[in-house]
């Protein structure tokens, strides 16, 4: 097996290893949840997208290409970066390698996807700063959808694993926000897609939030979410919850994993507490684990001391310049990259293989398609 070598174990190795050993050669049902915050319309507050207009339209160009890879005229197309390209492109090689069952959810987002998604009738979130990100009705349908996806997924998965991933713009912002309304002391820790996080604009965007929510001693987890998260937040722990009796769960993400697996612990002790925690992991990238510009390994204590594993896929040898940039800080995770990657080297994958899937896939890209 390559994956000792290739995946690497930041916290909790006991029970982190033991997931590993176990789901070793097995082949993920692979998830992405969709979600639209209008956080990320805030100048400067995220890199995936030029621009905020850009923003509101990176979840659907990457579901578009983790659905179809690459094609002529997309509806949506990838949308360029100030450096990089999107990490859609790692998991896509992933799924294309493997032939990997993919379920898209759309949780809320400001148009309709060009692929085939799961429609949970959610809704995009307004700016965390207004303290009245998500109306509470909609939070509790999408809990409870999460729930009984959690149990088809399971039922589906038989012996192997889930892999849940996200695309959620400014999603490390409101996660920030739910970290800290759950009363984590978080601010510092965040990762982000800048190469050196913009932790004071975050943290102001955050205290302007839970001022405006207005929360209490009885305020539940519920209205934490309602009041200052997004929508891929609580259909994701949801999902982890009830999956997690049978099968083996992967958030897959850095700093919005972690949040939601600090959701996921909060549901089990109010409201859920069948979840089996054992059975959880956050797979990530070594570009979020290792950023010193957050604490990533740090966090993953405070949120409940859960397994954090990345894959230790490197572009430092890539020849193409979009790539090598993760190994300045650029991009970093999105959109399952890192979950995605641990699977392959559980398959046998090495990360240098993974590289070279990864660049073919670039060699039939459009060449404005790939900033440098």
């Amino acid at each position: 097996m390559t994956f000792p070598e290739a995946i690497k174990i930041y916290n909790n190795y006991e029970r982190g290893i033991k997931w590993l050993n176990r789901y070793a050669g097995c082949r993920p049902i692979f998830t992405c949840t969709l979600g639209f915050t209008e956080t990320a319309l805030l100048e400067g507050i995220s890199a995936a997208g030029v621009t905020p207009e850009s923003r509101r339209y990176t979840a659907l160009a990457d579901a578009e290409f983790l659905v179809n890879g690459v094609r002529p005229n997309p509806v949506f197309p990838l949308p360029p970066l100030t450096v990089g390209v999107s990490p859609t492109v790692i998991t896509r090689a992933v799924v294309e390698m493997f032939d990997l069952p993919v379920y898209v959810f759309n949780a809320g987002l400001v148009a309709n996807p060009s692929v085939h998604t799961i429609n949970l009738e959610g809704k995009a979130a307004r700016c965390v700063t207004t303290g009245k990100a998500l109306p509470l009705g909609v939070v509790m349908d999408l809990y409870t959808k999460g729930l009984q996806w959690g149990e088809t997924l399971a039922n589906q998965a038989g012996d192997n694993y889930l892999i849940l991933s996200e695309c959620v713009v400014a999603g490390t912002t409101t996660a920030l926000a739910v970290l800290t309304a759950l009363g984590m002391d978080a601010q510092g820790m965040i990762n982000s897609s800048h190469p050196v996080c913009n932790h004071g604009q975050k943290w102001q965007v955050v205290q302007k939030g839970l001022k405006n929510a207005h929360f209490s001693g009885s305020s539940t987890l519920f209205d934490i979410v309602a009041g200052v998260g997004d929508p891929m937040q609580i259909f994701v722990a949801g999902v982890a919850s009830s999956a997690s009796k049978r099968v083996g769960v992967m958030l897959a993400g850095g700093t919005q994993m972690l949040a939601v697996y600090a959701l996921i612990r909060a549901i089990k002790g109010g409201f859920y507490p069948a979840t089996d925690l054992d059975n959880i992991v956050v797979g990530t990238t070594r570009w979020v684990a290792e950023d010193d510009t957050g604490d990533t390994v740090s966090l993953a204590k405070m949120v409940g001391d859960v397994p954090l594993c990345a894959t230790d896929l490197n572009f430092t040898n890539s020849r193409y310049p979009s790539l090598q940039c993760y190994e300045r800080g650029f991009v970093k995770e999105g959109v399952g990259a890192g979950g995605s990657a641990i699977a392959s080297h559980l398959l046998n994958i090495t990360p240098k293989q993974l590289m070279m899937a990864i660049e073919r896939i670039l060699s039939t890209f459009p060449h404005t398609t790939i900033s440098q």
